[in-house]
């Protein structure tokens, strides 16, 4: 073993073993060779006389790189020495020719073999046709030699479609153009002779080596997209491959294969006329029987992908011939094979479910223009709605894991969303073409599924459920409300019926969702309010033992009573009565939970219960009493809360934070069912309960003064107070602000500009003091925080800190904004704000110049404008800020209005710097 065979040996070390400075070493004297003239002789003296593959593998590699990369400055010598070389050696010859003792590359593992296969491709993409003509040609007599150079064929034959000639990758223009100069010289000269070798070698090998057999047929599908398919398609050729599949005792290896290269030919681009002879003439009903194998054998899935394959070729013909006899015999051949695609989708476990999923809703799609379908037709249509019902339900053996919804069933689920997504849009094409045909088949299902037993699975009622969902997306408005068809008998069967299996979390959940989509039906019929309204509150929904059901029907219920508000005021005392424990448990000192947060954490149902008391249809006295029952308990568990905080432990102390936010949550979503012109001009003593509630939780930012997710949620409150109480809530502003005004972080600081960007656009110049008070602490802290440079990530920055930084820096520009377009410019020059000024105009210069995001710079110009219009009104009169007039023409109109648009970065096709020119 010489050094280079050493260096080789260490580079391609992985076990560790190896010192990481001798590693380099050899990987520095590897590259060192590779640079060397005679690098293609040395790499074929290893080739000839060396038995280690890691040797074997680099100098074919090597090889590789020489000749994609150098081959234009190769001489003549070099070239036809490597050309001689590596065909030789795929032949299974000598090198040279009296070297008995050289190393057989063919007789080389696999990634040797397929590596050598690239290092012929790479020549043939430069000589072929022009400089080695006779590379096919001449390999053609060298099969003969056996199994172990035909096999080399196939993988130059792979390699020469990976490489180059398969579509279905990536190609730059000069791999287009070389693919079909190749193409081109290959059809002109040896593809027949190609596909005489393929078909001699099958029939020679097919029971004596059937896996060789197998590369050949794998080869040949890759080629018959683009050669003459009557070389193919014949009775010779034909007959032998129907015989490949049918034959028993074979490899089912050789059948897929075999089946795979009658894919191809039915595959193949044509004449919409000769497509259909030939699918005729293939009679393919002759492999109609494999589908009934093993379901998941590799044959089974083959003849699943042909079959498919053919009725998609066959549906295509019957759309594209006019003629009556070709319209007739496609759809002839289409309910032939129709069946048996069924079956498989049905019962074989197949890669091509996909593909047949897309060949129904191509052919549901032909139906469209149909005005009266066909028995057959609508029998079909029938075999397609099993097909989607049996396709929807998850496997039982999933049962466990969806309920509990551990990590195996939030996968499985999630799979399954994704899979039903086509599946569902058929359902309702279908629903267009058949609507009769579809309810009838739901109606069946949903009965099916009520009557059906506990230890029945869960998954048929589950898979019912979701068909009927699902069908409300193709249905209108006027069919949901009127319930005509089936409807008025599915909704009522839907609204009164309890699953023996209804503890199943998916069951749950589905049938919530199906009772909310259908509720226009209920608001209709008002007789079946009750029963929809016990579905949701007893253990089918908010009662529901899983906790993820009954966060879920809390959601579900606040939407229905959105809709149903002024027709459930006799039902509130009932409702009311039949949520106490809900309630309760929501708001119960130590009850909070990290698995209550998120979009449905369970305090829709407060939200649910404020839009029912809170509509005038409720009287006052009646109104006030439901209120304060609610209001009262919640505000006392904040009060004594707030009493015992200082006395508590660490971990005491941490259960009444969660549970006071909870209570804020419960408080906040009740109040959104109240409008601002009932609480402060019908009824103003709901405004007055509202007004003793805020003071109360303003008391917790005194209190629990650094905790941020309490003042989080303070926050949040005071939002949805000044949007319930109007201006009364002015009186509570001052103490609130100054208990939130933050002292630096980005966070909190964006808070509290949104907040006060809320009360400048409701109030607008009624907020004058209070700007004026705040402005100049959060303009002086934001500018010390901003930075003033360009801020962007890179090694050493926090992305998450830069994402705060920016978002500030974006809120601020907005509260500025919104300061200067509601008329309240002024507070920019309070004696207390003034110190900042400069820094604030400086701010905006070089955002309306430099900002990379067009809308912050149009936002910063509009600032500017208004700013003008406010303060350069008079064209000699006193100037109300000295020095702005001058700033203005001297140096923005120079920096912004022509420096900044002279930049690269000013891009005038986009529609958003144009409008920030305009």
């Amino acid at each position: 073993m010489d050094d280079l065979e050493k260096a080789i040996l260490i580079s391609f070390d992985e076990s560790g073993a190896v010192n990481s400075a001798l590693k380099e070493q050899a990987i520095a004297f590897i590259r060192q060779i590779k640079e060397s003239p005679s690098i293609c002789c040395v790499c074929m003296e290893k080739l000839c006389f060396s038995k280690l593959v890691q040797v074997q593998f680099w100098s074919l590699q090597c090889l590789h790189e020489v000749i994609r990369l150098k081959y234009s400055s190769m001489t003549s010598e070099e070239k036809s020495f490597i050309r001689k070389s590596v065909f030789s050696m795929a032949c299974c010859e000598p090198v040279h020719a009296n070297d008995v003792n050289s190393v057989r590359i063919l007789d080389s593992p696999p990634f040797i073999k397929n590596k050598l296969a690239q290092v012929v491709v790479a020549l043939i993409y430069f000589e072929y046709p022009l400089i080695w003509p006779s590379v096919f040609v001449d390999f053609l007599p060298n099969l003969s030699k056996g199994p172990v150079v035909i096999d080399m064929f196939c993988r130059i034959l792979n390699a020469l479609d990976d490489e180059l000639i398969s579509m279905d990758y990536p190609r730059s223009g000069d791999e287009v153009v070389v693919s079909g100069r190749i193409k081109d010289a290959m059809r002109a000269q040896c593809v027949p002779q190609i596909v005489g070798a393929w078909y001699d070698i099958v029939l020679m090998y097919r029971n004596s080596d059937p896996e060789l057999c197998s590369s050949v047929l794998s080869s040949m599908r890759r080629y018959i997209s683009w050669i003459d398919i009557g070389l193919v398609a014949n009775d010779a050729f034909t007959q032998l491959l129907f015989e490949l599949m049918l034959v028993d005792g074979l490899l089912d290896q050789i059948r897929a294969a075999a089946a795979g290269v009658v894919l191809a030919v039915v595959s193949k681009r044509m004449d919409f006329k000769s497509k259909l002879a030939l699918l005729q003439s293939l009679q393919i009903r002759r492999v109609f029987g494999l589908v009934a194998r093993d379901g998941d054998s590799e044959l089974v899935s083959s003849v699943a992908s042909l079959l498919t394959g053919y009725a998609t070729e066959v549906l295509e013909c019957s759309k594209r011939l006019s003629s009556e006899d070709g319209k007739g015999v496609s759809i002839e051949l289409l309910n032939e094979v129709l069946p048996s695609v069924f079956y498989v989708i049905q019962n074989c476990e197949v890669d091509a479910a996909l593909s047949i999923v897309q060949f129904l809703s191509v052919y549901v799609g032909t139906m469209r223009s149909i005005s009266a379908l066909t028995e057959t037709q609508l029998f079909h249509v029938g075999q397609i709605l099993e097909v989607i019902r049996g396709q929807i339900q998850f496997g039982p053996m999933y049962r466990h894991n969806l309920d509990v919804l551990d990590n195996i069933g939030r996968e499985e689920e999630d799979r399954m969303v994704e899979f039903r997504k086509d599946l569902f849009v058929l359902l309702r094409s279908i629903a267009r073409v058949a609507p009769d045909l579809t309810h009838v088949f739901i109606r069946n299902s949903l009965a099916s599924a009520v009557s059906s037993s506990e230890d029945r699975n869960a998954e048929e009622v589950e898979a019912s459920l979701s068909l009927f969902y699902a069908l409300g997306e193709s249905l209108s408005d006027d069919v949901m409300k009127s319930g005509s068809g089936v409807m008025g008998e599915l909704v009522p069967m839907l609204l009164s019926t309890t699953f023996p299996c209804h503890s199943n979390r998916l069951v749950a959940l589905v049938y919530l969702d199906t009772i909310t989509r259908y509720i226009k039906f209920v608001s209709e019929n008002t007789q079946y309010i009750p029963i929809a309204l016990h579905a949701f509150l007893d253990e089918r929904g908010v009662h529901h033992p899983n906790v993820n059901v009954s966060r879920r029907a809390s959601y579900l219920f606040m939407r229905v009573v959105k809709l149903l508000k002024a027709k459930l005021v006799p039902y509130i005392e009932m409702i009311l009565q039949s949520l106490q424990d809900i309630v309760a448990q929501f708001t119960r000192t130590g009850s909070a939970s990290k698995e209550l947060s998120g979009s449905e954490d369970g305090s829709h149902i407060f939200e649910a219960i404020g839009l029912l008391i809170g509509t005038e249809d409720v009287p006052l006295e009646k109104q006030s009493e439901y209120l304060s029952a609610l209001l009262t308990p919640l505000c006392q568990q904040v009060e004594v809360a707030l009493l015992n905080a200082k006395s508590q432990n660490p971990e005491q102390s941490a259960v009444q934070i969660e549970n006071i936010q909870q209570i804020i949550m419960a408080i906040n979503a009740l109040s959104k069912g109240f409008s601002e012109r009932l609480v402060t001009a019908s009824r103003p003593e709901i405004g007055l309960m509202f007004k003793k509630t805020l003071d109360i939780l303003l008391q917790i930012l005194v209190v629990f003064p650094t905790v941020e997710p309490l003042r989080c949620k303070v926050t949040s409150f005071i939002h949805r107070m000044v949007d319930t109480l109007g201006a009364s809530v002015f009186p509570y502003l001052p103490k609130a602000l100054g208990e939130l005004l933050p002292e630096s972080e980005p966070k909190e600081l964006v808070g509290f500009l949104v907040l006060l960007n809320q009360l400048i656009c409701k109030f607008g110049t009624l907020v004058r003091d209070i700007l004026e008070e705040v402005y100049p602490a959060i303009a002086s802290r934001a500018l010390s925080i901003l930075p003033r440079s360009e801020m962007e990530s890179g090694p050493g920055s926090c992305a998450e800190e830069i994402r705060e930084l920016q978002e500030l820096q974006r809120i601020f520009f907005t509260f500025l904004h919104v300061i200067a377009t509601h008329e309240l410019s002024s507070v920019f020059l309070c004696p207390q704000g003034i110190g900042c000024f400069n820094m604030m105009m400086q701010l905006l210069l070089d955002a309306c110049c430099n900002h990379k995001d067009i809308l912050i710079r149009k936002a910063c110009v509009q600032i500017f404008i208004r700013l003008i219009k406010d303060w350069c009104a008079g064209p000699y009169g006193e100037e109300k800020v000295p020095g702005f007039r001058s700033f203005i023409t001297e140096t923005f109109a120079m920096r912004c209005c022509l420096y900044s648009v002279l930049d690269k970065s000013f891009e005038f096709r986009d529609a958003n710097t144009v409008s920030s020119i305009l």
